[in-house]
């Protein structure tokens, strides 16, 4: 039986049309299966949804309200759109050089278009998460650089440096979530799922990338002076500082009060988001001060 303080996974199965739909679903059933059988057990729930648009992104994170969102699929250009691109260019007037196409994870838009959400778009839209949400693994190819961007708001986030099989994709996922299951940290569930890829015998265990929350991002405009610009960054860190500070100090007296060790055991979680962003915010302020 799920304890009703479970942390919550939420699989979004990013499926554009051409993509392969039972590699998600093995996906999807083969945490699912892993999770059940774990010594904790009753400390996940797995929530999933399919074929997602933008939209669906953003009920998901409201409904599911998870710790733990992992984000499947990848662009898969097939034969037709690399021939149509080919004659495109051919009959192109265009003399600019064209664009390197931005690669990671790609979505259906709600006309059946595909559209690849921007990097600094996933990150404003997690960074009104970024109380609960405690690690992002996007399992797709080329999500390396949507990776460091979020990072600027969650502890823990997970990407693909370079394109990645399916099989090695998966191996990564099983290791990575049979670590959980145990009652792991996230670091040593990354470099299980790393060590899962070279046990397969397969050369890519170094395509998983870890990034951890840095807050290195800034919105404030470009045009701002530059000492300005370093005072304001640092008046926000260090309200965020004390904001977390406080959170953190409430968690851990709720740690000493409760009794139910799978209460405690998500506090711990908890603890050790905020800890980490913690430690990242009081560098970040050394750096501006120096």
């Amino acid at each position: 039986m799920v304890a009703p303080s479970a942390l919550t996974i939420l699989f979004l199965a990013a499926n554009p049309s051409g993509n392969s739909q039972s590699r998600l679903e093995q996906e999807a059933r083969d945490i699912s299966e892993g999770l059940l059988r774990s010594q904790h057990r009753d400390n996940f729930r797995f929530e999933q949804r399919w074929a997602v648009r933008p939209r669906d992104i953003r009920l998901a994170l409201l409904e599911c309200n998870p710790q733990i969102v992992h984000f499947g699929g990848h662009r898969k250009q097939d034969r037709t759109l690399e021939n149509q691109e080919a004659i495109n260019q051919e009959f192109s007037t265009d003399t600019e050089p064209k664009a390197e196409q931005e690669e990671g994870l790609v979505f259906q838009d709600n006309t059946g278009h595909i559209s690849l959400i921007p990097a600094n778009a996933l990150a404003d839209l997690f960074k009104l998460f970024s109380d609960q949400v405690n690690c992002i693994l996007l399992n797709g190819c080329y999500t390396e650089e949507q990776a460091k961007v979020i990072a600027q708001h969650i502890p823990y986030v997970i990407g693909m440096k370079q394109s990645i099989t399916d099989k090695a994709a998966l191996d990564f996922a099983l290791g990575f979530y049979d670590a959980l299951g145990a009652g792991r940290s996230i670091e040593f569930a990354y470099n299980l799922g790393r060590t899962a890829i070279q046990m397969s015998g397969l050369p890519e265990h170094l395509t998983p990338v870890l990034y951890k929350f840095s807050a290195l991002g800034t919105n404030i405009p470009n045009g701002t002076p530059p000492k300005r610009r370093v005072q304001e960054k640092r008046e926000d860190l260090e309200e965020e500082y004390q904001d977390i500070r406080k959170k953190l100090k409430y968690l851990k007296k709720e740690w000493t009060i409760k009794t139910d060790s799978e209460a405690k055991y998500e506090l711990s979680q908890r603890i050790e988001q905020y800890e980490v962003q913690l430690q990242n915010l009081e560098e970040l302020l050394e750096q501006l001060e120096s």
